[in-house]
């Protein structure tokens, strides 16, 4: 890490520490080993995980940057350090569900494994403190989080994300189930793509293996006690690095 300074803590969240630099255009994100769920009502570390999430982010963001979506990804420090822009975040969960599973399932009398033609796209407000409820559009307007032509950005967005990200995993094997991101805008006013697309963000289903549990490749293995994480993670990392340019190292 040359190229800048480490500031102060910005902020520390469940997975990540986000880290101000000396320089107003740049910030630095350390992925953490912890792992959380249900809220962080579940807890443990896990050594290595940290790392492979980072790896595996740098990589997705180049490959999305490469067919113009625009994101908060500048290039990565070290095996766990990502250099980003700076971004206010919208205070908003995009939710894309290709195929049916998890809460989904829970609220809703849909079978696990349906598939959701066209993909369903559901906008929590991201606040811990309330259980990131769901938002209908009157509640969105309510709260005043974005306005309509944001709104519809947000979504095109979010979709472009999801052809791309399904072409990807499916041409390496893997089945993207469903996934969360967090969008935000840059100094300049530009929509782009930030914090992570991980494992932890995604639930990615291994499309050789039927069995329902052994298939799985992301956190539903710590949220169900599948136990493998690690290498659960380590096998989605070998198949995105094939697949994906290497990330850049910023600096």
């Amino acid at each position: 890490m040359t190229a800048y300074c480490l500031g102060s803590l910005l902020y520390e969240g469940k997975a990540k520490r986000v880290y101000a630099t000396d320089r107003p255009d740049l910030v630095a994100v350390e992925f953490k080993d912890d792992a959380t769920a249900f809220n962080a009502l579940k807890k443990a570390e896990l050594a290595g995980k940290g790392e492979l999430n980072c790896q595996i982010s740098a990589r997705l963001f180049e490959y999305l940057a490469a067919r113009g979506v625009p994101t908060h990804y500048l290039g990565v420090g070290d095996t766990r350090w990502m250099l980003v822009r700076p971004v206010r975040v919208i205070p908003v969960e995009v939710v894309i569900r290709n195929v049916a599973a998890g809460s989904l399932c829970k609220q809703m009398p849909i079978e696990l494994g349906t598939y959701l033609e066209p993909a369903l796209l559901d906008l929590y407000y991201k606040d811990d403190a309330y259980g990131d409820p769901l938002l209908t559009e009157a509640r969105l307007e309510l709260l005043g989080l974005v306005n309509a032509d944001q709104r519809r950005r947000l979504e095109e967005l979010a979709r472009q994300v999801n052809r791309e990200l399904v072409s990807l995993f499916s041409s390496i094997g893997l089945q993207l189930v469903d996934f969360k991101i967090e969008l935000g805008f840059t100094a300049s006013g530009d929509l782009v793509v930030a914090d992570e697309i991980s494992p932890d963000t995604c639930r990615l289903w291994d499309r050789a293996v039927a069995d329902v549990s052994d298939r799985i490749l992301d956190k539903d293995r710590f949220r169900q006690d599948l136990g493998g994480v690690v290498e659960a993670y380590g096998e989605v990392c070998k198949r995105v690095q094939g697949a994906c340019p290497q990330p850049r190292v910023y600096g």
